[in-house]
């Protein structure tokens, strides 16, 4: 016959299980807490570095900013949200337009550079003041309805703001805006010359004005001839960010320029 183990002996075995058995759980469990430490590590870590990525971009992006201010005279902001009085600028003839004297040495040279792409390419239009802005926005309100009898006045006016601005909202009195175009129509010069007269721009302080895919922030459609003085740090900056000037002047904002 088997002897009967003794009841010292069975609890002692059973302690041994007990404590091998707790002893494996205490391991399995460090081992865990220390995984999950290293994973919140890792991403903490990322994190950190995307954090910082991004704010070292932002720096970067906002260093490359030129030192100017949204209160300088060439970046004046006129449009429909920002009406504005008369401004009498003081005036300089360049050909058949006049312009704000300031810009018109930067003007001509353009025009020569651009001449140097396509011969053909000339001023259109310059200073406007308010009132014959008024005129002329008003023309263009008679000529939709004549041209479409189902418009209302308020329909013909919308439609031509796409394209003309009511009076205290053009540009054109600010006397740093100039039409210059191989033609004397709208979007009908060709458009390799717009490119690169466009590109050549910002060499002498100009942008344009109303490029493409941008009727979001300026309200007005694409125009190949609308170009406008904004001085020539800012003129690269935008040109380079492919920034209206809605945009720039929020940006210069935003970093309390």
């Amino acid at each position: 016959m088997r002897k009967k183990r003794s009841l010292p002996t069975l609890i002692v075995g059973l302690l041994i299980i007990v404590i091998f058995i707790f002893g494996i759980f205490i391991f399995v469990q460090g081992d865990h807490f220390s995984m999950e430490g290293k994973v919140k590590d890792v991403s903490m870590s990322q994190t950190t570095s995307t954090s910082v990525s991004s704010s070292e971009k932002s720096k970067v992006k906002n260093s490359d900013l030129p030192d100017v201010s949204t209160k300088d005279w060439e970046l004046v902001l006129v449009n429909r949200d920002n009406v504005t009085p008369e401004m009498n600028p003081d005036l300089t003839q360049i050909d058949n337009i006049t312009v704000d004297s300031r810009i018109a040495d930067n003007a001509r040279n353009f025009l020569a550079a651009a001449q140097a792409i396509d011969a053909s390419e000339h001023l259109i239009s310059g200073y406007r003041s308010v009132a014959y802005q008024e005129e002329l926005f008003n023309s263009y309100v008679s000529q939709e309805m004549a041209a479409d009898s189902s418009l209302t006045q308020s329909q013909a006016e919308d439609l031509v703001k796409t394209y003309s601005q009511p009076a205290g909202a053009s540009e054109h009195q600010t006397g740093l805006a100039m039409d210059m175009s191989t033609v004397n129509y709208l979007n009908q010069s060709d458009a390799d010359v717009v490119e690169k007269v466009t590109a050549i721009a910002p060499e002498y302080g100009f942008v344009l004005r109303f490029p493409k895919g941008k009727i979001e922030s300026t309200g007005v459609d694409y125009e190949d001839w609308h170009f406008r003085y904004v001085g020539k740090e800012s003129a690269k900056y935008m040109t380079e960010n492919n920034l209206s000037l809605e945009e720039y002047i929020a940006l210069l904002k935003e970093n309390k320029r």
